[in-house]
Parts: C-alpha cells; sequence; structure tokens
C-alpha cells in the first residue's frame, strides 16, 4: 500500500514522504491515526505544500542544530507540576509541558513530536530528556519536576 505521511512517523519517514507499507499497517493504523494519507496522483500534488511547511519549522541545517544543541544542553529546565504527598505526580508531565518549559526557561522554540522520553514522568525529581534536532544531531538536558 503506497500512503503520503502528514506526520513524522519513527522509522518510516518525516511529513511529506511517499512510502510503501503492509495494507494492514496504512489501513488499521496510519490512516485513522491520520499520520498519512492515501496515495493518489492529486495527493501527491499536495506533497509540496506539506513539505514547504515542515521547511518553514524545520531547523534549517547541521550549523543551526549544533547552535540550538549548545542553547539547550547550558540551560536549567524546570516545570512545576501537582504532586500528592511522597512526590507523586497527578497525572504525568506531557512533551508539550516540557517545550513550554524549555521556552519558559530562554530555550528555542521545539516540537513535542521530536522529544525522546525514557518513560512517563509521574513523580518529582530530575530526567533526562532527549531531543531529536536534525538526522545527525541529538540534544540531551536535564528536566527538574518539581511539586507546586
Amino acid at each position: 500500500m503506497k500512503i503520503i505521511l502528514t506526520q513524522e512517523v519513527s522509522g518510516l519517514g518525516a511529513p511529506g514522504d511517499i512510502v510503501e507499507v503492509k495494507n494492514g499497517y496504512g489501513r488499521n493504523y496510519l490512516l485513522p491515526q491520520g499520520f498519512a494519507i492515501a496515495w493518489t496522483k492529486g495527493a501527491e500534488k499536495q506533497v509540496t505544500v506539506i513539505k514547504r511547511a515542515r521547511s518553514a519549522r524545520e531547523i534549517r541545517d547541521l550549523g543551526h542544530a549544533n547552535e540550538v544543541k549548545g542553547q539547550l544542553e547550558g540551560l536549567k529546565v524546570s516545570l512545576k507540576a501537582r504532586a500528592g504527598d511522597g512526590g507523586r505526580l497527578f497525572g504525568s508531565v506531557t512533551p508539550a509541558e516540557i517545550v513550554d518549559a524549555v521556552k519558559a526557561a530562554g530555550g528555542p522554540t521545539l516540537d513535542r513530536r521530536r522529544l525522546e522520553l525514557s518513560g512517563a514522568i509521574k513523580s518529582t525529581g530530575s530526567y533526562p530528556v532527549r531531543i531529536k534536532l536534525h538526522p545527525d544531531v541529538t540534544a540531551k538536558f536535564d528536566l527538574n519536576v518539581v511539586q507546586g
């Protein structure tokens, strides 16, 4: 089955890529979740629009990615979250909250879909966060979750 990705899918491709996947994976997961659209000649013309939007928000090049990496690794990112006794959070920390905390700490605007967490953040403490800025550049910073 030929599809056009509308969002980044790990291990498959970036928005605007035309990929071949198994029928079940495309029909039962990618299409209903909105990660892709079915390939047609008309839809292929939309690929240029998708790629243009991607290039506008994507980090420009390797040098810019390294510059952003330097900014991120020098940041002290702290996030206040509601927590009960013993530091256990009510709910968990989402990637969108992490992106907002980075922005509040004076960091650059990031894409929440590029964040890589080792697991769910459900208690206060310090957590390592990785973000893939460029295919060759991955930045790491510590997120400090405090009770607030």
